[in-house]
Parts: structure tokens; C-alpha cells; sequence
């Protein structure tokens, strides 16, 4: 599991089903007057208000844990046709439908009304399907929700800091493509300032040995082609997940999906390291 895997989105759908299993232990009526003489006022979890425990505070638990279980998981895998986040979505939408009608269809009495528990737990509720629905839709919440670490950070295999495509050199050691540090294009001044010389570039990647595995992040959604050169994609490639470098192909990656398939990422521009 990575959870660098996780959006913005996801963060707000786990701080609301926090919000919403708090909303549960607390009072769901507030009452005064003689009414409230008669007992406590019961939470979500006493039998006295079945069915809401399950229509509302449940169905958003498991709502959530079906959203962030799909971060983890293949897209192609389904439950009864749907997506592990279909789901989510749907349960989510449920749970702040039943909240917003148990609020508005409370008893008819004068000293009952709703209590920071019904309250609360609408407003979870909500959040909870607004997250759920709108993390898809703005690109905002598609952002990674923990950011990745500095360049100075250790690689996930313990090489250490890597200044090229997992290249784990010193800092004036050589550059994934042969060019000195600093120097594009493997151009360096001459010792007594004179004229640039232009040497021939490197071979575009080292021995095997020399890489070492990496995190890294697309900015857009790319495709990943096979390694036997296929023109059709096997995979995208989609922001704000986190996918694993095992092997370097001149410019491109060989990159490695959370589903376990291996295929060539062509086009590395702009790629973000973890």
C-alpha cells in the first residue's frame, strides 16, 4: 500500500467518515421540559433508533473505506459490475440523502428537536458525498494529499540522493544521459576560459547496475505502452498516483502499475520523483 496514493479528495472523504463515527456516540435528540425526565437520550448505536445507525453512520463508514480501498486496488477490478468507488459514491450519496430526510422528519414534538449528534452527523454526511462526487470532477482535490519528499530524500530501496533517473552518484557524478552536472548537452568551459568544447554525449544509461528503483508521479494522464514495442497502450498512467521506475530505457521508463503490469513510459517530461 502507498498512500501517496491518496487525492485531496480522499482526505476530505476520511476527515467527514472521522467526523460521522464521532457524530454517532452523541446525543441524536436534544429534548427539555418532562419528556427528557424519562430516560437519556439515546445515540445512534441503541436500538431505539434502528434503522439509522445502519442507513446513515454505517453506510458512510463503509463509503469511505470503499473510496480509499480503490486507490489500492486495480481500476479494472469491480464488485457487481461497478468500481470500488462507484460504490463509495453511491453509499456516500445514500447515507447524506437518509441524513437530510431523518432532519427534516424528526418527531413531532415541541420539546424534541434534532441533537449535535443528528446535526453533526448531517453535515459528516455531507461532506463525506461531496467528497466522494467532486474529487472526480476538480482538479484541486485530484492533487496528491501528501506531497513528495525533497530531492535529499533516500530512494525507497536506501540508495541515496539520486540526481538523474535513479542514478544514485555523487552530485558532480555524471548525468543519466552523459552530460556533466550543470551542463546540457554535455558542454563545459575549458579549464582557462577558453571557447566552449562540445564533447560527445555519453551513452543515454549506465550499467544496470547503476539504477536504482524510484517513485515518481506523471503531471497528466500518459499512456504506457509494452516492452515489446506494441503501439497499443496497456495502461494509463493518471496524477496524483504513485507509480514505481524499475528500469531505464534511454529516455523512457519502465514503469511498474500497483496491479503488478510492467510497460515503457515514453514520454518523461515533467515527472515529479518521490
Amino acid at each position: 500500500m502507498n498512500i501517496r496514493s491518496l487525492t485531496r479528495g480522499d482526505g476530505v472523504v476520511i476527515g467527514a467518515a472521522v467526523l460521522l463515527f464521532i457524530a454517532s456516540f452523541l446525543d441524536f435528540y436534544s429534548c427539555d421540559g418532562e419528556f427528557c425526565n424519562s430516560g437519556a437520550v439515546p445515540n445512534t448505536w441503541e436500538s431505539e433508533l434502528f434503522p439509522v445507525l445502519p442507513s446513515i453512520y454505517l453506510a458512510g463508514l463503509i463509503a469511505a473505506g470503499l473510496i480509499v480501498a480503490a486507490r489500492f486496488q486495480p481500476a479494472a477490478r469491480k464488485l457487481a459490475g461497478l468500481g470500488l468507488e462507484q460504490w463509495g459514491m453511491a453509499l456516500s450519496a445514500f447515507a447524506a440523502w437518509t441524513a437530510l430526510w431523518t432532519i427534516l422528519g424528526g418527531p413531532d414534538v415541541d420539546s424534541v428537536g434534532p441533537g449535535i449528534g443528528q446535526i453533526l452527523g448531517l453535515l459528516a454526511a455531507l461532506a463525506l458525498a461531496a467528497g466522494a462526487v467532486l474529487s472526480t470532477r476538480i482538479p484541486a482535490l485530484q492533487a496528491p494529499l501528501m506531497g513528495a519528499p525533497g530531492q535529499q530524500a533516500p530512494s525507497p530501496y536506501g540508495a541515496g540522493p539520486n540526481p538523474g533517473y535513479g542514478y544514485p552518484g555523487q552530485q558532480g557524478g555524471p548525468s543519466p544521459y552523459g552530460a556533466q552536472q550543470g551542463q546540457p548537452g554535455g558542454q563545459q568551459p575549458q579549464p582557462y576560459g577558453g571557447q566552449q568544447q562540445v564533447q560527445q554525449p555519453g551513452p543515454a544509461a549506465g550499467p544496470a547496475g547503476d539504477f536504482a528503483p524510484f517513485w515518481f508521479a506523471v503531471p497528466v494522464a500518459r499512456p504506457l505502452y509494452a516492452e515489446d514495442g506494441s503501439p497499443t497502450p496497456i495502461a494509463e498512467l493518471a496524477p496524483g498516483t504513485w507509480y514505481l521506475a524499475v528500469e531505464q530505457r534511454g529516455p523512457a521508463l519502465v514503469a511498474q502499475t500497483q496491479d503488478g503490469r510492467r510497460g515503457v513510459l515514453q514520454d518523461t517530461s515533467g515527472i515529479q520523483r518521490g
